[in-house]
C-alpha cells in the first residue's frame, strides 16, 4: 500500500476501535473476520483488546 493509503487505513482502524462498542454485532463480526483473515495467531490478542476497551462486547446476546 502507498503511504497515503496506509495513513487513512490507520485512521479508519483507530476510529473503528473508538466506536467498536456502538457498532452492530454483525458488522463487528464482519470487520473482525476481515481483519483477521490469514492472521490466526493474532485473533485472540485482538479479541482481548476489543473486550478490554468495550466490556459490553465480551458476551453480547445475539438478537432474535
Amino acid at each position: 500500500m502507498s503511504n497515503g493509503v496506509d495513513h487513512f487505513a490507520s485512521l479508519l482502524g483507530r476510529a473503528a476501535l473508538d466506536v467498536w462498542g456502538d457498532i452492530p454485532r454483525d458488522i463487528q463480526e464482519a470487520l473482525f473476520e476481515t481483519a483477521m483473515k490469514g492472521r490466526d495467531t493474532e485473533r485472540e490478542e485482538l479479541a482481548r483488546l476489543l473486550h478490554e476497551r468495550h466490556p459490553r462486547t465480551l458476551h453480547p446476546s445475539r438478537p432474535g
